[in-house]
Order: structure tokens, then sequence, then C-alpha cells
């Protein structure tokens, strides 16, 4: 057997051409002339699997880990939303982050290509392309707003400490006013943290869409420049450096996440935050939006249904043992989430202190609220080093970001070197990150958190459960189970249990189908705060949603069409786009020969390394 290169960057891959039959489960063993002899382009490898691992942990531990969570387990049951979080991450989260691994390293392909196992589903990649470009040109936006934060950080005096008479309106109030001496209604007074992202950073125009777009704001425009360039940097050599960059970006935020939490522990009032966040309010768990609450976050924040999970697999080497990396990473994701809900509501504990109010009357929303108001709110009050905390929690948030737009960018990059592999690839990186800029463009404009809010809705939300339902139905039942755990056992020598088959087979795909019916039941208009989108805006939103959606009969369309030439009825020609294609299996031609000898039921002529039977042309990597 040709020895797998994990140790090495780039791997030679060669392109098997045979008309042998295509059903997998009668797949004759392959003659050695099968394999064309001439080499296919090298394809990248991990320099070693703890890269790997901390790629897959940098993107799946994001923003939303620590803006989103809190705020969204707070408002569905406190520590009883927990119960559903953990189940969902269970029976759903982690099967389906081991299914898409499985996937990108037993093919060696990105979330297009990986589709060899049946065409007539090739669509759902460049569906999930769409989506994943959709999110990373908002995502980005996002860091630049956390550059700003942070260079803004540096000042001798934080500037949201203080109503600054440029942006601040009559009813701007900052940390040292008293609120007894004011002279309106208190309810009408509001933070100075909250005026300086509006009307400061944001320069936010309330109309909405509704009288056009405005052009960038100049500052957040080099922001975006900046978080591109460094994107193109992290990404240009593709895993070879962005699995050096991985080692920081996995590792930088806990150290963080830990000095704020220590920090937050000691103020007064921390107590009474953290136990606002666990008490449990258990009457919660009886309503459905609780559990469509934690589908979504654990759905979005372990970034399955993306393709970047596909992706960054099929640089793994063949044997590379994704099982335990599954479990890890699911696991170090749950836990990032409640650390991070136990560090931002002891700070806010602190704050509600301060002001002799509630905790819930500072929380005032999750995502950029709470991180771009609610916290900088608090920063303010320190009275020790306020700069060093502001500094290393935008530099968590951006290097949060880093992590898993990388991956996402990545993914979309994978699948174009993929489709023309013939093309630089830091030439198609160059030209991904100059697009992505420009489109970003759009998100720092005076309107841009209404386009984000727009984007989000129809380009990543309820578009990712779709694809990632047709997913797991092409895959567990059009592909089948059985032949998935055959390929499954091929790769990593290991069975298949039936609690992964229950979850891939009919849990999975039934909570899916439930998710769309009651999105769809449940579906009201589009609103950014008290904005109601207008019709030309949620047209703008459907276009996008059907656009991505329709790259899936489209391409059926084609594949078939392709198939019915050659074949001598349009039945045959409809059974052959569903059956897995010639070029499905491990790209390694020696493997490929070994796999149709399994599949036959044959001894392979040479003995199959595996994770529990190590071979001496392999070489396994073990932490």
């Amino acid at each position: 057997m040709a020895p797998n290169n994990q140790k090495g960057v780039e791997n030679t891959a060669y392109v098997i051409d045979t008309d042998e039959a295509t059903d997998v489960g009668k797949q004759a063993p392959a003659k050695p002339s099968d394999a064309v002899k001439t080499p296919d382009v090298k394809r990248q490898q991990w320099n070693n699997p703890i890269e790997f691992l901390l790629s897959c942990v940098a993107m799946s531990v994001g923003l939303g880990n620590i803006w989103r969570f809190p705020f969204v387990a707070y408002e569905n049951g406190g520590g009883a939303f927990l119960i559903p979080y953990i189940l969902v991450l269970i029976f759903i989260g982690k099967p389906l982050y081991y299914m898409e691994l499985c996937l990108g390293q037993f093919a060696s392909a990105g979330a297009v290509k990986v589709w060899e196992l049946s065409p007539a589903f090739r669509g759902v990649g460049y569906g999930q392309a769409i989506a994943t470009w959709s999110v990373v040109t908002y995502y980005v936006s996002l860091m630049a707003l956390t550059v700003f934060y942070f260079f803004s950080s540096f000042s001798s005096v934080l500037p949201w400490a203080e109503c600054g008479e440029v942006w601040s309106t009559r009813y701007c109030v900052h940390a040292t006013t008293n609120h007894s001496l004011l002279t309106f209604n208190a309810s009408l007074a509001k933070s100075s943290s909250e005026e300086f992202f509006v009307n400061e950073v944001l320069k936010t125009d309330f109309s909405g869409l509704d009288n056009g777009i405005s052009a960038p704001e100049w500052r957040l425009s080099l922001c975006l420049l900046f978080s591109w360039l460094l994107l193109f940097l992290v990404l240009v050599k593709g895993v070879a450096s962005s699995g050096k960059v991985a080692y920081f970006t996995a590792l930088f935020p806990y150290l963080v996440l830990f000095i704020m939490l220590a920090r937050g522990a000691t103020l007064p009032g921390a107590v009474d935050g953290i136990l606002f966040f666990l008490r449990p309010q258990w009457w919660k768990l009886l309503e459905v939006k609780v559990w469509y609450a934690a589908l979504s976050q654990s759905f979005f924040s372990l970034s399955v249904g993306f393709g970047s999970i596909i992706m960054f697999s099929s640089y793994n080497g063949f044997r590379h043992n994704v099982y335990r990396d599954a479990t890890i990473i699911s696991i170090t994701d749950t836990f990032t989430s409640f650390l991070a809900g136990l560090t931002i509501f002891s700070i806010l504990g602190y704050l509600a202190n301060e002001l002799g109010v509630e905790v819930k009357d500072v929380l005032k929303g999750g995502g950029s609220t709470l991180a771009f108001v609610s916290y900088p709110d608090v920063l303010a009050r320190f009275t020790f080093a306020p700069q060093f905390f502001a500094t290393m929690f935008f530099l968590m948030l951006f290097t949060l970001g880093i992590g898993s737009a990388s991956a996402l960018t990545g993914c979309v990059i994978t699948i174009i070197c993929d489709e023309f592999p013939y093309w630089k690839k830091w030439l198609v990186t160059l030209i991904v990150c100059i697009i992505g800029f420009l489109m970003g463009l759009f998100y720092v404009t005076p309107q841009g958190q209404f386009i984000l809010t727009l984007i989000d809705h129809y380009g990543g939300g309820f578009l990712i459960f779709i694809l990632a339902a047709l997913e797991i139905v092409a895959v567990q039942w059009v592909y089948g189970i059985n032949n998935f755990c055959k390929d499954i056992e091929f790769m990593l020598n290991r069975k298949t249990g039936y609690y992964w088959k229950f979850c891939w087979a009919v849990f999975i795909p039934l909570v899916l189908i439930g998710v769309f019916l009651y999105t769809v039941a449940t579906a009201k208009p589009l609103q950014h705060g008290s904005y109601t989108f207008g019709p030309n805006a949620i047209g703008f939103g459907l276009a996008l949603t059907a656009i991505a959606a329709a790259t899936f009969p489209a391409l059926f369309l084609y594949e078939f069409i392709k198939r019915s030439k050659k074949s001598s009825s349009l039945l045959e020609a409809l059974k052959d786009t569903f059956k897995p294609s010639k070029h499905w299996g491990p790209r390694d031609p020696s493997l490929r020969k070994n796999y149709r000898d399994f599949l036959a039921g044959n001894s392979p002529d040479v003995p199959m390394e595996g994770i529990h039977n190590l071979g001496n042309d392999v070489e396994i990597h073990r932490f």
C-alpha cells in the first residue's frame, strides 16, 4: 500500500476511471489497471492531528458561544435550558458532526465533490456554499466592529465611558451620572455605551432600508479591510498556514475567559449574576420554542450543515480517528458556552449591583447588543485597568471570529479549488477575500445592521436547516446507512453502534422535518428592533433563499440529463443519478482497491491499516 503521508503537507492523489458497476454494495474488486497512472494535483494534509483538532475547535467555538449562548440560555429557562441543549447535542449535534467528519475524510473532497456519493444531491453542496458565503460576508463585518473597539480601548479614557459632545443626545447618561438628578424621565435614559455604539460607531439610519443604502463608514471600512487582509494571510497557504494559526485562535480565548471570570467573580454582585444565569425555570421546558432555541444554538455553534466540517476533515489522513475528535469537539463547544455564560453574567451582576437594579434590567439583549453595549458599559465602570480588560475582551472576540471565519471562507475556497484543481490556490484565496471585502462594505453603512439581519435570516438561518435535512436524507436514506457504516468500518476499523444509526436514519431527519414545519407555521414578519422590513427587502431575502435552494433541483436535472444520453431508458438514468458515481471512494488508488475488495468480502492484497491494527506503511499520530 502506498504510504499515507500524514507528516507532509501535500499528498499525491490519482484519478480512478473505471466502468465497473457503481452500486456500492455490488462493486467488484478493482484491477490494477483500473487506476489511471497520471497523477492528479496534490492535495494538502494537516501537518499533524493537533492542528486539525484545534482548527475544528476554533471553528466551532466562535462569537455565538460568547454573545449568543448566555442570552439564549437566560431567555429560555436559565439553568433548565442546559437540559434540552445537552440532549440536542447528544442526539443531533454530535452525530451530525461525526457524519460530516467521516464524509470529508473518506472521500478527501470538499462539500461539492463529496457528492460523488449521490450525484443527484450535488446541488446541496453548492447551496451550502451560498449559505456559507452569505454568513461569512456579515461575520467578518462583526469582526471589523471588534477591531474598531480594540483600537478605541487604547484611549486614556474609554470613549464610551463618557457622553461625547458630537454623538450623544440629551438622554445620554454615563457611568458616574447620578440618576436622582436627571431632568427627564429615567425611563428615557440611554447609557453612553449604547449611544456610542449606535450613533458614533454604526451611525445608524433608523429609517432602515426605506431610503436606500448610504456610503460605508470609512473607519469601519478600514477595520473591515484589516480583517479580510488577516484572513487572507491565514488562508493563503491553505491548512499549512491556518493550522499554525489555530494554536492561537483556539487557545487564547480560554486564557481571556478565565481572566475575565476571575476578575468578575471578585466583584460585588457577581454571585447574583451567576445565580440569575443558572436559576432554572422548569416550566419553560414545556415550550416548543425552548427546544427550537436549543437546536438552533447547538446547530450553528458546531457549524454543522455549512460544509466547513467536511472541508477540514478532507485534509486528514485516511485513517485519522475522527470518532475521538467528534467527542472532544462537541464537549469542548458545550463547555465553552457554559464558561462564557458564567463569565458574562458575573460581570452583568456587578453592573446591576452598581446601578441598584435587577440583572434583567441591564441585560438588553444578546448578540451585538451584549458585546458592544452591555459589556462595554461594565468595562467603563472598572476602577482597575479598564483599558487592559477592554483590549483583552475585544481581542478575544476578534480571535474567535478569525477561527470561525477562516473555516467558512476556507470551505468556499476548497469548493472552487476542487472544481478547478489547476488554479493557483493563493490566487483563488486572494480573489475570494477581495470579493468578500467589497460585499462586506454593505454591512458598514448606516443601514448595515438591517442588511445583516436580512441576510442572516434568509441566507444563513432557515436555509441551513433545509440543506442539512437534504444532506442527511441523501447519506442515510439514499446512499444507505449500511453502505455508510461499511465505509466507516473500512476507514476507521470501527463498527457503528445502534445509537449512531438511530440518530442518523430516524431521529435527526424527523426532527429537521419538524423544524421546517414549525418554522413555517410560526413565521412572523421579519424585524430589526422596532423596524419591520418592507416587501422589497423581503423579496430580496426570499430570492436569496430560493437561489440557494434551487441549486438542488437544478443540479439534479443536469445530472439526470447527462446520464439519460448514455442510458437505455429514462428509468435507468434516474437510478444512476442517485447511485454513487465511479469516482466515489478513497482518493488513493491502493486504498480504493482495498475498499472494493472489502465491499466484495475478499481479503485485501495488503493488510488494512486502521486505528486498532496499525501497519508499517501508515503512520498514525497519537497524542
